[in-house]
């Protein structure tokens, strides 16, 4: 017999199977994005507030930039979406899910939703980011994606940390990385599964996640239901949603999706020259440091006096020490007050009152990490669109 809560989720994946397929008819408006060719629709799908539709087949949905003013959370309607296969698990059955833990261990399991709740549960406040936000900015323009800077979002998640479901299967000598594949599939046979890899140190590190629930609730379908991996302070290709098997191996994965996607240069800056192709490249790892101006827009006009300005940072794990904030162009920085401290992978927020006389400005803001790495004033260029961090700008008209 299934319980009212298990009838609801049925019910919501049938909502998504129909709302999936004509979300297209639905469109409440279109926005235009800051870029050349920036006009997206804004859509309703399910289990969503009205989103930025960058693809919908497979979903690819921006939280619109305002969201992320209204607090260091994002609420779970609103947090983007990014799919790279067609086929996305509309049919799975909750009771029925199982996750398996196989290769190189000493005890493979076939563990249940039930199963994974039964055993200690932790919550971490992280930022999930995908790799290509805001490569709508590139300049040259890139391929891929032409996003604005609505794809990340801030969750507080809640599951298991891999390491126990690791150690449960009792990882063997030699092991060198986990595979991990999720129920969603590509449309075509040409296209290869999205399946990604960690090394066995950083699976358990007791950080990285089996996750099952998000700020409060079950995760939504589009953001990974039934389970999803977090892995705090990485990018998001790492977080691989619907995950049903996870597999042990002795040696390093050369799957399409860690040995040809998703690289940038091996340089010190993960960047390139403009136009130009990297020597070599390894696997996209971990955000820079990154900070917005939330409460203001570019073009904004404003009236003379006092402005109170307001914000996000993050960055990948070592946590914001310092925001920063420029009314003259990046000739003079002042100090922002720093909100409360979720935890080293959270957004942390910002304020700061600045005095605005009559005339034009250009308000910047820079974060810095507690290991003194800050923010380019100059944004880098690599041939994918990774990685955007460039000390961003709102210029303003005052009177």
């Amino acid at each position: 017999m299934l319980d009212r809560r298990e009838l609801m989720k049925r019910a919501g994946l049938a909502a998504l199977a129909t709302g999936l397929g004509v979300a297209k008819a639905f469109a409440l408006d279109t926005v235009t994005l800051p870029f050349e060719n920036g006009e997206r629709p804004l859509l309703k799908y399910p289990q969503k507030r009205p989103m930025i539709v960058l693809t919908s087949r497979p979903p690819q949905l921006e939280t619109p930039f305002s969201v992320f003013n209204d607090g260091p959370i994002t609420p779970n309607n609103a947090f983007f979406v990014r799919y790279h296969l067609a086929g996305l698990p509309l049919d799975l059955d909750p009771d029925k899910f199982t996750l398996q833990v196989k290769g190189k261990v000493d005890r493979p399991l076939s563990l249940s939703l039930k199963d994974i709740r039964k055993l200690k549960a932790v919550e971490i406040v992280a930022v999930n980011q995908c790799s290509g936000n805001s490569r709508g900015f590139f300049d040259p323009r890139v391929p891929g994606g032409q996003l604005a800077n609505g794809a990340m979002g801030n969750a507080r998640w809640r599951g298991v940390p891999l390491k126990t479901v690791l150690d449960m299967a009792g990882v063997q000598q030699g092991a060198k990385q986990i595979t991990l594949n999720g129920m969603d599939g590509p449309a075509s046979d040409k296209t290869p599964d999205f399946v990604k890899a960690l090394d066995i140190e950083h699976a358990r590190d007791g950080e990285v996640m089996l996750a099952y629930g998000m700020n409060g609730d079950d995760l939504p379908f589009l953001n990974g239901f039934p389970l999803r991996l977090v892995v705090p302070g990485y990018y998001g290709t790492y977080w691989v949603k619907h995950l049903n098997e996870i597999t042990v191996i002795d040696n390093e994965f050369d799957g399409f999706w860690m040995k040809t996607a998703y690289r940038i240069p091996d340089t010190p800056c993960a960047c390139v020259e403009p136009g130009t192709a990297p020597k070599a490249t390894i696997p996209i790892n971990r955000f820079d440091v990154r900070s917005f101006i939330t409460n203001i827009s570019d073009g904004a006009r404003l009236k003379a006096g006092t402005t109170r300005l307001k914000g996000i940072a993050f960055d990948g794990g070592k946590g914001i020490k310092e925001v920063a904030v420029s009314t003259d162009g990046g000739k003079n920085w002042t100090p922002a007050k720093l909100g409360k401290d979720l935890g080293k992978y959270s957004f942390r927020e910002w304020k700061l009152p600045i005095k605005l006389d009559a005339g034009s400005y250009e308000l910047k803001v820079r974060a810095t990490n507690t290991a003194g790495e800050t923010q380019p004033m100059e944004p880098r260029w690599n041939p994918a669109g990774y990685m955007r961090n460039v000390v961003e700008t709102v210029r303003v008209n005052v009177a």
